[in-house]
């Protein structure tokens, strides 16, 4: 949808012309899965699909939000209401009410209604970020709009706020970093620990980032998502008991070995394996991306979705088949699941010139074995939340 069409529905809706257009990503990343909530790397990047949100100021204390994507569905609040409800009918609506809730609580004057039209086209439950997409949407309007003083790096630390403290899932920061602070063809090594970041060209020569969407819902808030981060502090809280450390992130892989005995426990040692061995892929990935090597760089690809897989129990039937199948296919050089897993997306890194057979041949597979289509999308990297 191009900013004529946003402006004319905006309009459409309220009898009144929009103010402003503006536009939040998506994310995918790389590598570095359930490591940032673990003191570990990560290497995402924004994509070109995302959120976008037409503003208007109105002459009263009312916020409306409206979304394109679920016709009818408009949220009505009173900004002055500094701890609106959540609203579990229309869960979109929250990260936009927590954001808007920080700002306010951290003294930034946002002291006249407005009404936000609101379309995304991430697919819906694709694990891609909407959320994060969201809430950096929401900050940035809100910045512009109401002339507020705020860094980037502040508003991507109030998205994870609202996603931890609002809307209640115990996420790291690696979504809203990587959507509020990309840039155009480069993904972001992140130092989740220390939040130390660099930009590094995602260089991929003859190569190409296709998205494979399951086409499965999900949900992360109230899933199996939060136990993870839990089963992750109970083995950090094992190990404290000789090693001075406070996440697994701080951890190399034969340090974990020597010490995995304090563990003790079958299920907390695969949960904090993947967490180590997922960093230490993460800093060889990202070397090997930086050296040229991208063979290796798909071998650790793929490692990271056999980790997820078997280690740490995220993936699933249909994550499972779109990343075997795409390892079998001519010109790939790795694909994982990625997100939170359980349903969500994959990603395959294959010569552009086998994509479309890639997408073809995977497409078949999936179709066979789950019963139903996934979808699939070319991956450009784009730079993080600006007007239009």
């Amino acid at each position: 949808m191009d900013k004529a069409e946003l402006l004319a529905k905006y309009q459409d809706l309220f009898q009144v012309p929009g103010d402003d257009v503006f536009f939040s990503p998506g994310r995918i990343n790389v590598i570095g899965e359930h490591t940032d909530y673990n003191g570990g790397h990560v290497f995402p990047c924004a994509i070109s699909l995302g959120t976008y949100g037409v503003f208007g100021k109105r002459d009263d204390q009312e916020v409306h939000l409206y979304s394109g994507n679920m016709e009818g569905d408009e949220v009505v609040f009173d900004l002055n209401d500094d701890q609106p409800e959540t609203d579990d009918d229309r869960k979109w609506a929250n990260y936009f009410k927590g954001m808007l809730v920080y700002l306010k609580q951290g003294g930034f004057t946002i002291d006249q209604g407005f009404n936000l039209y609101v379309y995304g086209n991430l697919p819906y439950g694709a694990g891609l970020s909407s959320s994060a997409s969201i809430e950096l949407l929401m900050g940035n309007v809100l910045k512009d709009e109401y002339k507020l003083e705020i860094e980037q790096l502040d508003l991507v630390k109030l998205g994870q706020k609202t996603e931890n403290d609002f809307v209640g899932l115990n996420s790291g920061i690696m979504d809203q970093f990587a959507v509020g602070m990309s840039k155009k063809d480069n993904a972001i090594f992140l130092d989740c620990n220390t939040l130390e970041y660099e930009y590094l060209p995602l260089n991929l020569g003859d190569y190409e980032i296709v998205i494979m969407s399951t086409n499965k819902k999900h949900s992360l808030a109230g899933s199996a998502y939060n136990d993870r981060v839990a089963e992750c502090g109970e083995a950090v809280k094992r190990l404290q008991q000789k090693l001075d450390i406070q996440t697994l992130g701080e951890l190399d892989e034969h340090t974990f070995d020597e010490y995995s005995y304090l563990i003790n426990d079958e299920l907390l040692i695969k949960r904090a394996r993947h967490a180590v061995l997922e960093n230490g892929r993460t800093l060889r990935a990202t070397k090997a991306m930086q050296d040229g090597d991208l063979k290796k760089l798909g071998r650790l690809i793929n490692a990271s979705h056999v980790s997820l897989h078997y280690d740490y129990e995220v993936s699933g039937t249909e994550l499972d088949t779109l990343a075997e199948a795409a390892w079998a296919q001519p010109g790939v050089l790795g694909a994982r699941m990625i997100g939170g897993g359980f349903a969500g997306s994959a990603i395959a890194i294959v010569k552009k010139d086998q994509a479309e057979n890639l997408k073809q041949a995977v497409g078949k597979i999936y179709r066979d074995k789950v019963g139903y289509d996934a979808s699939f999308y070319d991956a450009e990297i784009v730079d993080g939340p600006h007007k239009i």
